[in-house]
C-alpha cells in the first residue's frame, strides 16, 4: 500500500519534470533595463528603489521605474535633466533620453518629447 501511494507520487512528479536543456533554453534572467531604450517617457512614473551587486559583490542601490513588469533603471544623471527642463517646462508631460557611450563613459541627455506624427 505504502509503495502503491510513494510510485504514484514519483510518477506525478515525473510528468512535470522537463530536462535541463528545455529549462535552459526557456530561460530569461533578471535584468534590469535602462529607460533610455524607451523612445517616450511620463514624468508621472513612480520611482522606486532597487538594489544590486556589483561584480566584487558589493551592494548598491538604483532608482527605477516599472512598466509592463520590466525595470528600467534610472541614472542621477537623468533626474538632472529633468528637473532642468521642468523648471523652464512646468507643463511638460513626457520626455526622451539619449544614450551616448557605454559603461563608465555614458552619457544622457534629456530632451522633451516631440511625438514624430506631428512634425510632419
Amino acid at each position: 500500500m505504502q509503495y502503491a501511494k510513494h510510485k504514484a507520487n514519483y510518477e506525478g512528479r515525473k510528468k512535470n519534470m522537463s530536462t535541463l536543456k528545455e529549462e535552459s533554453e526557456k530561460y530569461v534572467p533578471p535584468t534590469t533595463l535602462n529607460i533610455a531604450e524607451l523612445n517616450k517617457i511620463s514624468v508621472d512614473l513612480e520611482l522606486k528603489d532597487g538594489t544590486g551587486k556589483n561584480k566584487e559583490g558589493e551592494e548598491f542601490t538604483y532608482k527605477y521605474v516599472e512598466i509592463d513588469k520590466k525595470e528600467y533603471r534610472v541614472a542621477g544623471s537623468i533626474l538632472g535633466g529633468i528637473k532642468a527642463l521642468l523648471e523652464k517646462m512646468p507643463n511638460l508631460k513626457f520626455v526622451s533620453v539619449l544614450k551616448q557611450g557605454a559603461g563608465l563613459n555614458t552619457r544622457y541627455q534629456v530632451i522633451p518629447f516631440v511625438d514624430p506624427a506631428q512634425q510632419q
